[in-house]
């Protein structure tokens, strides 16, 4: 096939100048061992499938109009979760989608918005999107986040908890104190993989979200998923829990863009998701056992795990040589995510995969 020939002569200043998030690889082929993009090992609760399919097949008819623009089944389901009021809550077509809608409510102001500088990497993309100053605070030598180094005048700040691509989690004190000491900047905390995060053995995931903090400060936002520990990546459905008058923002701005960002059977989904308590703490358990797992046998290799609150985890093969530990795997079928960058080029992520896709990958580099 020939090279695609692109003229721009047509595009606008913005679309020429952008530099887009350019996603994990979705390989397609045979015997592919992928651990690369953080997705879940595990099915979608079967309940999901149940309710899209009774959406297709008995309320088939209800296709011809138009989904609940606001999701209120979902938003309820949601709100009472969390102990919420539903305008407490919002939803989105998946948390990138609800992320741009923070950014442009939020962020577009005179003063620039604050993040770490090794986080996700969609975060500088929509700076430069909305034309907003992004300002990147360096993380400690041991890629932890220094609450400190962030007291400085803001628009706002936005840090993935637990981080992306380290796993490290900051605590609720230290989230306190963010908010506490920039009341007039909205605090997002970017949570699409606390539902995998616990501080001691046994510990719910609730005890170390941010949610659990927005009735005490209005200035906390917190944005979550269901591609994640609910495992409906190709369901597209994200959601942000917050004060009143942040939630309205959000909707003012996705009324501006699109009225009606999930469709139905993302609505019946997603809200079978949540309603079986039972299969999602089953599920988030398992992968956190995988986690611990998959991390002992990294460690007998001597490979340097950072203590990971995610289902990925962040790994430093003995001589640093990650990208060529990458290469070497992906000729073996097996595909993990490397990123070619200062301080973290000497890491590997690797999604926490099932057994039996963890005991493939750990043989291969024993091989190495």
């Amino acid at each position: 096939m020939s090279e695609l020939k692109i003229d721009t002569r047509l595009w606008s200043s913005k679309a020429r100048n952008l530099s887009p998030y350019v996603p994990g690889e979705q390989p397609q082929h045979d015997n592919l061992c992928k651990l690369n993009t953080n997705e879940n090992p595990f099915p979608p609760s079967p309940k999901v499938g149940e309710a899209i399919a009774k959406v297709l097949g008995q309320q088939a008819d209800d296709l011809r109009l138009y989904p609940a623009p606001d999701s209120d089944d979902l938003r309820e389901v949601l709100a009472q979760l969390h102990g919420l009021d539903i305008n407490q809550v919002f939803v989105g077509n998946g948390s990138d989608e609800v992320l741009a809608f923070v950014f442009a409510s939020f962020f577009l102001k005179e003063r620039p918005l604050l993040a770490p500088d090794i986080s996700y990497s969609f975060y500088p993309v929509y700076a430069q999107t909305f034309g907003i100053e992004l300002v990147q605070i360096a993380l400690e030598d041991d890629f932890s986040i220094d609450p400190d180094a962030y007291r400085q005048p803001c628009s706002g700040i936005i840090i993935a908890n637990p981080n992306a691509p380290t796993g490290l989690l900051l605590s609720l004190d230290d989230i306190r104190k963010l908010a506490g000491e920039h009341s007039n900047s909205v605090i997002v905390i970017d949570e699409a993989y606390i539902d995998f995060a616990e501080i001691d053995e046994g510990n719910s995931a609730a005890s170390v979200s941010a949610v659990s903090l927005i009735n005490e400060f209005d200035n906390i936002l917190v944005t979550q998923t269901f591609s994640k520990s609910r495992s409906l990546a190709g369901l597209r459905v994200g959601m942000a829990f917050g004060n009143v008058s942040l939630i309205e923002a959000l909707t003012r701005m996705k009324n501006s863009f699109n009225s009606y960002p999930l469709d139905k059977l993302a609505q019946a989904g997603a809200t079978a998701s949540v309603l079986d308590v039972e299969y999602f703490e089953q599920t988030r358990q398992q992968v956190k056992d995988l986690r611990k797992a998959l991390t002992e046998g990294l460690n007998a290799l001597d490979y340097k795990v950072l203590p990971s609150h995610a289902n990925f985890v962040f790994a430093r093969p003995k001589d640093g040589n990650a990208s060529a530990v990458a290469s070497v795997l992906r000729e073996q079928g097996i595909i993990v995510r490397h990123f070619d960058k200062p301080r973290v080029n000497e890491y590997l992520r690797i999604t926490i995969g099932t057994a039996e896709q963890n005991r493939r990958l750990l043989k291969a580099l024993s091989a190495l």
